[in-house]
């Protein structure tokens, strides 16, 4: 039954958000300011709303698209513990609540702590993983699920851990998190293609729906291509370490991704190795962007 409840959450997807907590804290580190105890409770109360916004997603899915979807991945087309009828709707509901519960809660202890603007972020944060799944929203299905999901899960969550860190906010600590936002919105993207048919039919629309699969490559280039960019932005235009430039070492996962899909954007099973590779980039950008981040605090720039 164990096997199931992690089925349903979708943990493995945690990487998206728990990495983005790593940068926002190296960031930190890199001006001096690190907590182990405080980190700790951040990742506690991130992942416990990314888990919610995960199970949130499953349940209102359940109503729409996902009874009918047949190109399923190991990455996209929900859990389907509720289609298989391991879990009832309810469960799913119930499991959500507890873990948004868990977050607003870390939220709170935080806030216990001296940390008032964690009311802000967190409620941005559980505002996000509501209205990108819950009704009357929905933004996933409006076209605006990619925007939520880049800004929740990369600046805001920098933004909110380097505050956690530091008590204090700034232009930089919300700009680092671009990389890492971009790159989970190509995962939210790329998702996207295998679930297209099941989207269309059940008035889904978002903008692959809206582009179609063939002009829609040509956003996941985009955006993969926009996270390195970014990085660029960031030395030259923040004035973050050159440092940060390790995560360069993570584009011959995103190219390799973008070239599985731009042949074998039209079969749910061939894409599966690109779904793959972008969570491997999502994964070692972070990674490389944090280790930078930290060798500039003995290194200098």
């Amino acid at each position: 039954m164990i096997g199931v409840y992690l089925k349903a959450l979708r943990a493995p997807f945690l990487a998206g958000s728990l990495v983005t907590v790593v940068v926002g804290s190296a960031y930190a580190f890199s001006l001096g300011a690190f907590s182990p105890a405080l980190f700790g409770i951040t990742l506690l109360g991130v992942g416990s709303l990314h888990l919610g916004a995960n199970l949130l997603n499953d349940y209102y899915d359940a109503r729409g698209s996902d009874p009918i979807n047949v190109r399923l991945t190991p990455f996209s087309g929900g859990s389907r513990v509720i289609q298989e009828e391991k879990l009832s709707a309810y469960a799913v509901l119930l499991m959500a609540l507890f873990f948004l519960a868990v977050g607003i809660a870390s939220g709170i202890w935080l806030i216990v702590l001296k940390r008032p603007w964690v009311a802000l972020f967190g409620g941005l944060g559980l505002f996000s993983g509501w209205v990108y799944s819950a009704s009357p929203f929905q933004w996933m299905s409006k076209g605006l699920g990619e925007v939520v999901i880049f800004l929740a899960f990369g600046p805001l969550i920098t933004l909110g851990t380097s505050y956690v860190m530091t008590n204090s906010v700034s232009w930089p600590a919300f700009a680092v998190g671009f990389p890492q936002g971009f790159l989970v919105a190509a995962i939210i993207w790329i998702n996207e293609f295998p679930d297209f048919q099941a989207d269309a039919e059940a008035g889904k629309r978002n903008l692959v729906v809206k582009l179609g699969l063939k002009a829609s490559r040509y956003g996941y280039g985009v955006i993969m291509l926009c996270a390195f960019g970014s990085v660029i932005f960031l030395v030259g235009a923040v004035g973050m370490p050159y440092l940060i430039m390790m995560s360069f070492a993570a584009l011959p996962l995103a190219f390799k991704a973008v070239k599985v899909l731009w042949t074998q954007y039209q079969s749910h099973e061939a894409i599966v190795p690109a779904q793959a590779l972008t969570i491997q980039t999502v994964i070692a950008s972070g990674l490389l962007v944090s280790l930078g981040l930290v060798l500039s605090r003995y290194m200098g720039r």
